[in-house]
């Protein structure tokens, strides 16, 4: 293993994050905040930490999937720990377990919180907290990917590990130009959305946070009722934006170039509205009944199903108090979540298409047997090393839901609130039901508990693997084994 290369990365990756400190310490300045002092803290430790880290200049810059996975598991690790910092130094959350949690659901774009009075933050604490959602929207090694060159196939190992979705692909030749054009769409989208907002009258602070929050499909509100405070005009506006941010970004690219044969060839993206339109139509219906009118209907499901299978998490209403039948369809859609390479969470579309379409196949087998029927996606066929690695992706987190459910279910609460913690976390999505519904929080946890809730989410956001390897003695016993020898 490339220990070197690794530590190298991770001083990258905190000077990164002391520069991106800069946001909140101005946000800290412009509002008069004694509390910005503490940012500064953090900055200077991350900064010491990073030059350190940055004088094991590695030998060989080429390293494999492996190097990939734990540089990227533990550069989020120490994201979150650096970054929960100014929450607990200034003593607005004052368990520094809390702090860390608050983090990582930040970073991760989940969106759960423990805060039982969000509005007690300071402009600035509140600002960091919605900007984590963007950092880790589009992931902070694609970032570094985009101002950096590495030599022979590293990047895309990085990218690979650090990208939501089954499969990561080059979009032009270099894997540095491709981070670029991900990130410019990204950065383009966010200012367009925070124009937009601003237009419509949402103050400036709002509107930057808002905007934060949606881009990264994170889910932190500013406000005690979340979004329910809003204008509908503002509430239809970040809708669009959720459904926006949960498409794959490739579609875009495709859109931006005028290659409307491969954006229209993108199966998953159209399953995806038709996932949402139909969500939104059987909600609306079960809803008309609890009054308001069907036009407050509608806007109440289309935001609420926008923010579940986007996995961002704002609210409008108390979708737990919601009819049995529409607070089931929106469970469902926790686990769809949205597109592939996006900054949504969740299984991912593609995933659900791909395995229905082998049921299908298999299926048609049983009729008939002699046949031959291959599995294609998007016009490209499944080879069986895709169906494999999809296959063990959804063993893989079966296994780690049902573990996680039976830890948290020590706390001894009720199976919804345990299933749906353990589904909106593992998910990325924040809210769910009982409670950990939208009007609750997460502090009623222990702090065990809020551990392997924070596993859950880093394991989310990362697609499972690069958190998994960490606890894989065979990564550790090769590293070890290499370094008797010297190697």
């Amino acid at each position: 293993m490339n220990r070197r290369m690794i530590f190298y990365i991770l001083g990258i990756v905190l000077l990164i994050e002391a520069a991106l400190m800069v946001i909140p310490v101005a946000a800290g300045l412009i509002y008069h905040e004694k509390s910005v002092v503490w940012f500064l803290a953090a900055m200077a430790i991350s900064l010491v930490c990073g030059a350190l880290l940055r004088l094991l200049k590695p030998k060989d810059t080429v390293f494999y999937l492996k190097e990939g996975c734990i540089a990227t598991a533990m550069s989020w690790l120490c994201m979150s720990l650096i970054g929960a910092l100014p929450f607990t130094l200034s003593g607005q959350i004052p368990s520094y377990v809390d702090a860390l949690f608050e983090t990582v659901s930040g970073f991760t774009t989940t969106g759960a919180s423990i805060l039982a009075d969000v509005e007690a933050l300071d402009h600035c604490m509140l600002l960091w907290r919605s900007f984590t959602h963007w950092i880790g929207g589009m992931g902070i090694l694609v970032f570094l990917l985009a101002i950096i060159s590495m030599s022979g196939g590293s990047n895309m190992n990085l990218m690979r590990a650090e990208s939501p979705g089954p499969s990561v692909g080059k979009l032009v030749p270099k894997v540095r130009h491709t981070a670029s054009i991900l990130y410019r769409i990204y950065i383009a989208l966010t200012v367009l959305m925070f124009i937009i907002l601003v237009i419509f009258r949402m103050p400036v602070f709002d509107a930057l946070c808002t905007a934060f929050g949606t881009a990264g499909t994170g889910g932190f509100g500013i406000k005690a009722d979340s979004m329910a405070s809003y204008s509908p005009a503002l509430q239809w506006i970040i809708t669009v934006f959720m459904i926006l941010f949960g498409v794959n970004f490739n579609f875009y690219y495709f859109l931006l170039f005028k290659k409307w044969r491969q954006a229209l060839k993108m199966e998953e993206v159209r399953w995806y509205f038709i996932i949402i339109l139909f969500a939104v139509t059987m909600i609306t219906g079960n809803i008309l009944r609890l009054g308001g009118g069907a036009v407050k209907s509608i806007r109440d499901a289309a935001f609420q199903v926008a923010s579940i299978i986007t996995t961002t998490g704002f609210a409008t209403v108390d979708f737990d108090l919601w009819p049995n039948f529409s607070r089931t369809l929106l469970v469902v859609i926790m686990f769809i979540g949205a597109c592939a390479g996006s900054t949504g969470g969740g299984i991912k579309v593609s995933r659900f298409i791909a395995v229905i379409k082998a049921v299908g196949s298999e299926l048609y087998f049983y009729v008939h047997p002699k046949s031959v029927r291959q599995t294609r996606l998007e016009g490209k066929t499944l080879d069986s090393d895709t169906m494999r690695s999809i296959s063990s992706y959804f063993i893989l987190f079966l296994l780690v839901f049902v573990a996680s459910v039976c830890l948290v279910s020590l706390d001894n609460y009720d199976l919804s609130t345990n299933f749906t913690a353990v589904a909106a976390t593992l998910n990325n999505i924040g809210p769910g039901l009982n409670l950990v519904g939208p009007t609750q929080n997460f502090a009623l946890f222990s702090d065990f508990s809020k551990f392997v809730l924070m596993f859950d989410m880093l394991a989310g956001r990362l697609e499972l693997y690069p958190m998994i390897l960490l606890f894989y003695p065979a990564v550790w016993k090769n590293t070890l084994t290499n370094r008797r020898r010297g190697e």
